[in-house]
């Protein structure tokens, strides 16, 4: 049961929601918006994106918990989806993509035919892709695009496929595909923080950082406790880096190194930033630290190879003119 209260003075407006277990009475989640009354339709939509984001997650969450007491010796295929994005949505580690790589793997043995169990599992390849994290890159590619075709012949109208789709085609650097499959997503979901996120991303790949930066504001606004706010965090540093607002993108880059200091490339970005700005000290300590993380990744030449979707010329010639320039400042080789 969703219940709240709202409380206008002069021209502010709080609105305070509760999700509670109508069967026991806990409160499960609660959250609090403060927001302008002056423009009530975009405070009215800004609301209601951001209660669908947070509790399609909250509640996720809450079934999760339910399946894991009642059905923990033998979960059906649906039970294992629901696992499966439960802990693809926590904050991402090795092990949380091992845990939804797994549910979903076991979901799709029992039911083969399962659309949800294919996305699941072609979400979670893609996302290993993207993060550097899967060896067998050309199987894994072949096997994450097979289950998403398989997908859209049933259901042409999935949001959460297309979004997969997406970040497939910008791993395979086909951007301008990326960038009409995160518009498709949008179109189906107007909430989907992820890809208002992934569509501001692939603008600044496709070399256009101004027309990205409100997309990931957008995503940040609609999921502001994102468990991976590191993401947008850092894209949107990175963004105004490109720009050439240096002191912004070194704060949003340091907010993404708190959100979440697992990412060897967040600490590549702001050692960039920082060599950029001067601050060789700090930027060679943070390159440090995302080798430390990541030693394959030790050389522009092998960046590129992990990261084939930052080669496009658009958006290389920037990092030339900005993040490049920091990276050799601190001690990054070309080879």
């Amino acid at each position: 049961m969703l219940t709240g209260s709202v409380r206008q003075a002069d021209d502010r407006v709080r609105v305070n929601v509760q999700l509670i277990d109508a069967e026991t009475g806990a409160h499960l989640w609660a959250d609090r918006f403060d927001t302008d009354r002056t423009n009530q339709q975009g405070v009215q939509n800004e609301i209601t994106g951001r209660l669908a984001q947070s509790l399609n997650l909250e509640l996720m969450e809450a079934v999760d918990r339910r399946i894991e007491q009642e059905s923990a010796v033998d979960p059906d295929a649906r039970a294992l989806v629901i696992r499966g994005w439960a802990w693809y949505y926590r904050a991402t580690s090795t092990a949380t993509m091992l845990e939804a790589e797994r549910a979903f793997e076991q979901a799709l043995g029992i039911d083969r035919l399962s659309v949800d169990a294919k996305v699941g599992l072609a979400t979670v390849l893609v996302r290993k892709l993207a993060e550097a994290w899967s060896p067998p890159r050309q199987e894994d590619q072949a096997r994450a695009e097979r289950f998403l075709l398989e997908a859209l012949e049933r259901d042409t109208n999935r949001s959460t496929t297309h979004y997969a789709m997406g970040m497939l085609r910008r791993v395979q650097n086909r951007l301008t595909e990326a960038r009409i499959e995160f518009e498709t997503t949008l179109r189906l979901d107007r909430n989907h923080a992820r890809s208002f996120f992934r569509l501001g991303q692939t603008l600044m790949y496709l070399g256009r950082p101004e027309a990205g930066i409100p997309h990931i504001e957008k995503s940040i606004r609609l999921n502001p406790c994102d468990p991976n706010i590191a993401r947008p965090y850092a894209n949107l540093g990175l963004c105004h880096l490109l720009l050439g607002h240096v002191d912004e993108a070194i704060d949003l880059l340091r907010q993404a190194r708190a959100a979440n200091p697992r990412f060897y490339w967040i600490h590549n970005l702001l050692a960039g930033a920082l060599g950029f700005n001067g601050d060789l000290d700090e930027a060679r300590a943070a390159l440090a630290d995302g080798i430390r993380l990541n030693p394959e990744v030790n050389s522009f030449a092998r960046w590129r190879a992990y990261m084939p979707w930052i080669t496009g010329p658009q958006h290389w010639a920037l990092l030339e003119k900005s993040l490049n320039i920091g990276l050799r400042r601190a001690g990054f080789p070309d080879e």
